[in-house]
């Protein structure tokens, strides 16, 4: 989408600083570009009593790129993102760290932008697959989100 890229460490640390949660779960952002964001969580920390990944840290790992992806694209200083809601799958058992990957094209970042100048809000969804370390999809999210300009 662009040749801008940020610095994972730095956004990592101010994800695990603005939500408690990113940090006791230890999910690290691992690339991040305008338009896309992948981040993970490790198993190790974030189990259940048998074994594999729980469920909530699955889900969080779901919600959290929204916020990333949104500091990433979209201009802080005009707006700010909210969560509307999130529907979760889960697939297959997640023993491993697992990956999710979030993205967003020029045109759909430009319409979302237009429409929250336009109505002082506006609606967009992502779509993500949660993957473990072999490349397996253990869970699939739809993340409705809303842009808000400040003020509203």
């Amino acid at each position: 989408m662009s040749d801008t890229t940020w610095d994972v460490e730095h956004l990592t640390e101010s994800t695990r600083a603005s939500v408690p949660m990113a940090a006791q779960t230890q999910v690290e952002v691992i690339e991040a570009e305008r338009g896309r964001v992948v981040l993970r969580m490790p198993i190790e920390g974030n189990g259940n009593h048998i074994g594999t990944m729980y469920a909530g840290a699955l889900f969080a790992l779901a919600e959290f790129p929204g916020g990333t992806l949104f500091s990433t694209t979209f201009d802080v200083s005009r707006y700010y993102p909210i969560v509307k809601g999130v529907e979760i799958q889960f697939r297959r058992f997640a023993a491993t760290d697992i990956s999710v990957e979030a993205s967003m094209t020029e045109e759909q970042v430009a319409a979302v932008a237009a429409a929250a100048d336009e109505h002082g809000k506006a609606n967009y969804d992502l779509e993500l697959a949660l993957t473990d370390t072999d490349g397996n999809v253990v869970a699939i999210s739809t993340n409705h989100y809303q842009l808000r300009a400040h003020g509203i």
